[in-house]
């Protein structure tokens, strides 16, 4: 089974034990297994492997979405402001403008 970089691997080692690594650390992980264990053992082995993948495959989505939650946020704040200043130099053109210059329009009228 693969997850991308969090690959668990089983490596032998002396004595016949096996022990859970993966290949981002190299160290350790949290299961030994005797390799002359009984099916179930290995079934059960397996299970917890496949969920360990899972989680760790889950805890990187979100990361990975939390980064572009962040990153979307700082955008948004970038952009706000970015409009404000566009709507002040528009209000600014707009009142140095003749042509939306408010008119009196009774005095136009006398």
């Amino acid at each position: 089974m693969t997850g991308g970089l969090w690959d668990i691997l089983w490596i032998f080692e002396d004595g016949g034990s096996a022990a859970l690594h993966t290949k981002q650390e190299n160290e350790p992980f949290i299961m030994n297994c005797d390799i002359d264990g009984d099916m179930e053992n290995q079934v059960e082995m397996e299970e917890k492997t496949r969920l360990i993948n899972q989680v760790l495959e889950l805890q990187h989505t979100l990361e990975d979405l939390s980064a572009r939650v962040d990153a979307v946020k700082e955008e948004n704040l970038k952009l706000k402001s970015e409009n404000q200043v566009l709507g002040q130099y528009i209000e600014n053109l707009m009142s140095a403008s003749s042509v939306f210059q408010t008119t009196d329009t009774k005095s136009k009228r006398k």
